[in-house]
C-alpha cells in the first residue's frame, strides 16, 4: 500500500515534466521563446502551477535535447543556433529521404500519392488562413509521410531528435515573402515525380526542396545575429 501512495505522486510529476517539455519544446522550436531566451525556474513554476521537480526534469530533458544550455553559476537560457550542427542535420535528413523518395517513386502507390496530396491541400488551406503554425505542422506530417511509405518511421524519429539547430532555422525562413508557396510547389513537384515514377526527378526535386532554408541561414543571421552561435 505505501508502495502505491509513493507510486502515484512520482507518476503524477513524471506526467506533468513530460507536459512542460512539450510545450517548452514547441515554444523553442517554434522560436515563440528565441534563442539566448533566459528561462527562471520560478517563473516556470508559476506558470505552469508545478512544484520545483517537475520544472527541474523537464529542464533536464530539454538540456538533453540540446534545447536550452544550463550554466550552473547564472542560470538557464534556450540554446543558440549552432549552423554546423544544423548543416550535419541535414546531412543527415537529406540522405535518408533521397532513398525513401526514390524508393516511393520506383514504385509507385495510389493511396501514398493520394495521402502527400492530402497533406499539400492542408498546406494551402493553412496557407491562405495565414496559419504558419499548423501550415509548418503539415509540412513536417508531409516528410513524416514519406518515411513511414517507405519502411523507415524509427528514422524519421532519429531525425527530429537531430534537427533542432535546423528546425529553428527552417521556422525563422518561413515568413519570408515567397517561402510558403515555393514549400507548396516543391511538395506539389516531389508528389508528381513519385506519382510519374520517376526516381531520378524525385530525388532532384527533393535535393532542391531541402537546401533552401540553410541557403538561406546567412540572411538570417544578419538578420538576427543574436541568435545564432559564434
Amino acid at each position: 500500500m505505501d508502495a502505491l501512495k509513493n507510486w502515484q505522486p512520482r507518476r503524477h510529476a513524471q506526467q506533468a515534466a513530460h507536459h512542460v517539455f512539450e510545450q517548452l519544446r514547441d515554444d523553442i522550436l517554434s522560436t515563440t521563446l528565441a534563442p539566448g531566451t533566459a528561462l527562471s525556474r520560478q517563473a516556470l513554476q508559476k506558470q505552469f502551477g508545478l512544484s520545483s521537480t517537475p520544472i527541474r526534469d523537464a529542464l533536464m530533458r530539454l538540456e538533453e535535447a540540446g534545447l536550452v544550455d544550463v550554466f550552473p553559476q547564472s542560470g538557464t537560457v534556450v540554446s543558440l543556433i549552432d549552423v554546423p550542427m544544423a548543416r550535419e542535420a541535414q546531412f543527415l535528413r537529406r540522405s535518408i529521404e533521397l532513398e525513401a523518395v526514390r524508393t516511393l517513386a520506383s514504385s509507385p502507390d495510389a493511396g501514398i500519392v493520394r495521402d502527400l496530396r492530402a497533406v499539400i491541400a492542408e498546406q494551402r488551406n493553412h496557407a491562405k488562413a495565414g496559419d504558419l503554425e499548423r501550415f509548418n505542422d503539415a509540412d513536417l506530417m508531409f516528410h513524416k509521410i514519406l518515411y513511414d511509405a517507405a519502411g523507415a518511421p524509427e528514422l524519421w524519429a532519429l531525425v527530429r531528435r537531430q534537427s533542432v539547430h535546423i528546425d529553428r532555422i527552417r521556422r525563422l525562413h518561413l515568413p519570408v515573402r515567397g517561402k510558403v508557396a515555393q514549400i507548396i510547389r516543391d511538395h506539389t513537384a516531389i508528389v508528381a515525380a513519385i506519382a510519374d515514377g520517376a526516381p531520378d526527378r524525385a530525388q532532384t526535386e527533393l535535393r532542391n526542396h531541402l537546401s533552401q532554408s540553410l541557403a538561406f541561414s546567412s540572411e538570417l543571421r544578419a538578420r538576427f545575429p543574436a541568435y545564432f552561435k559564434e
